[in-house]
């Protein structure tokens, strides 16, 4: 079950023009813990911006090269393989504030300009994620699928000039001296680009072609450095947060016998024995069958150290669910969801778990937790499916035809989500929300009918 602690949900970039020319299939890693670590890292640089932080979604693309990039106004992009690259907490927060450097600029305003071509408005609707989502009422599968663009359209698309890079860095170095935060990290980061720069261009990481590194802008970053008097030290939890988060990525996404290469048995780390317990559970994409007796022993032992935290707890329901244990995960996943109430996944999580358990007196706080996760994302058809399930489960048959007609639509299937909405509208309460929310959906799929 994906979806909890980790989803990795394969999402192809279909092309309208050329499906067979598609470039690789791309992923997106939601992930409750990974996307808190962003969060806190990236929030007070959000807030020196004058950005609302709840307003800018964060991405995490499962690709193992290393880029960045920000999109469509307030959308944050970051791949798995760039977070595993850094060494600490410091370069991540370096990337941020460059990637918000972006946005500050305006220099997404020239989206607007490319969306003439057809070719830009397909990358443009893949990289916002605002229409169809894969409907197999899985809710790790619950993330957008857009008609996008082949690998090199979306590199064009995406490339920044040499001057906006510099815009860019300029507009990082006033958010990091905002925050107090030294701009080191992002050195770092630049000097491994400077490596990549050495490579052939088939062999460089993508943030390289589509983010330029030139000798001034390194110039630029270390003369800043040389006249800085930000030196507060990181947050103390931050380091941990760093290694855990490349832990899992390394646990979930590679197999068995590399974790255990790179956290021994010997290691004692609480990364190490996290990393291990992953592997163990066989929770990642083609990983060998599990060892759950490993896996639970080290999973609890952290849990017996840190009884507050939600993540630990998370990976226990985890491991329980995917062994076929779905009655014991539900305490895990409880105590994880009443540590960490504002996590969409985690509510997504523990409600999936209290379907599967076929309980009705466990459908109220199902329909419960998939309403509290569409606060945080209302257009996931994903988790409007698993609420017309808990909704018919429930006998409540106008809200579980709504809910279905709410899918069908954010899936672009407008004939089904007329058809859902004039059922939810026969049966729910004449005047009443839910009626008005099916007249709304009627009127807006009648706007561009199939």
């Amino acid at each position: 079950m994906l979806a909890l602690i980790a989803v990795f949900a394969v999402i192809c970039a279909l092309s309208p023009w050329s499906p067979a020319k598609a470039a690789k299939k791309l992923s997106f890693v939601s992930d409750a813990e990974i996307e808190n670590t962003i969060r806190v890292y990236a929030t007070p640089l959000f807030q020196a911006a004058g950005l609302d932080p709840s307003s800018v979604r964060i991405h995490l693309v499962g690709d193992k090269s290393l880029n960045a990039f920000v999109a469509g106004g307030q959308n944050l992009f970051l791949n798995t393989g760039l977070l595993m690259r850094t060494e600490h907490a410091g370069q991540v927060i370096g990337v941020i504030a460059h990637e918000i450097g972006h946005i500050a600029g305006g220099h997404l305003s020239r989206i607007h300009d490319a969306m003439r071509d057809t070719t830009a408005q397909s990358i443009l609707a893949y990289v916002l994620g605002g229409a169809a989502a894969i409907g197999t009422g899985r809710p790790e599968l619950g993330q957008a699928i857009i008609l996008g663009g082949q690998q090199a359209a979306l590199r064009t698309f995406l490339r920044y000039t040499r001057t906006q890079e510099s815009a860019a860095d300029q507009a990082a170095f006033r958010l990091l001296e905002a925050t107090n935060t030294s701009a080191q990290g992002l050195l770092e980061f630049f000097e491994i680009l400077g490596d990549q720069e050495l490579l052939s261009v088939r062999h460089q990481d993508p943030y390289v072609r589509t983010h330029p590194l030139t000798f001034d802008r390194v110039e630029a970053l270390r003369d800043h450095l040389s006249r800085s008097t930000s030196a507060r030290a990181l947050p103390a939890d931050y380091s941990e947060r760093h290694r855990r988060m490349r832990a899992k990525l390394m646990a979930f996404l590679n197999p068995i016998s590399r974790t255990l290469r790179e956290y021994k048995a010997t290691d004692t780390a609480i990364e190490a024995r996290y990393a291990r317990a992953i592997a163990y559970c066989g929770c990642g994409p083609g990983q060998r069958r599990a060892e759950l007796d490993k896996a639970l022993a080290l999973i609890e032992g952290l849990i017996r150290e840190r009884p507050a935290d939600p993540f630990f707890q998370e990976l226990r329901g985890q491991m329980l669910f995917e062994n076929g244990r779905v009655a014991e995960s539900l305490d895990p996943f409880g105590r994880a969801v009443q540590l960490q109430p504002g996590s969409y996944l985690l509510r997504i999580g523990l409600a999936r778990a209290q379907l599967e358990n076929n309980d009705p007196a466990l459908l109220a706080s199902a329909i419960l937790n998939l309403r509290a996760a569409l606060l945080n994302q209302p257009n996931s058809a994903s988790i409007w499916h698993q609420l017309a399930i808990a909704y018919g489960r429930d006998g409540q048959m106008g809200m579980s035809a709504l809910s279905m007609a709410e899918e069908a639509f954010l899936k672009g299937k407008k004939r089904d989500a007329r058809y859902h909405a004039k059922r939810a509208e026969k049966v729910l309460p004449r005047g009443s929300p839910a009626w008005l929310q099916a007249q709304d959906i009627q009127a807006a799929a009648e706007e561009k009918k199939e």
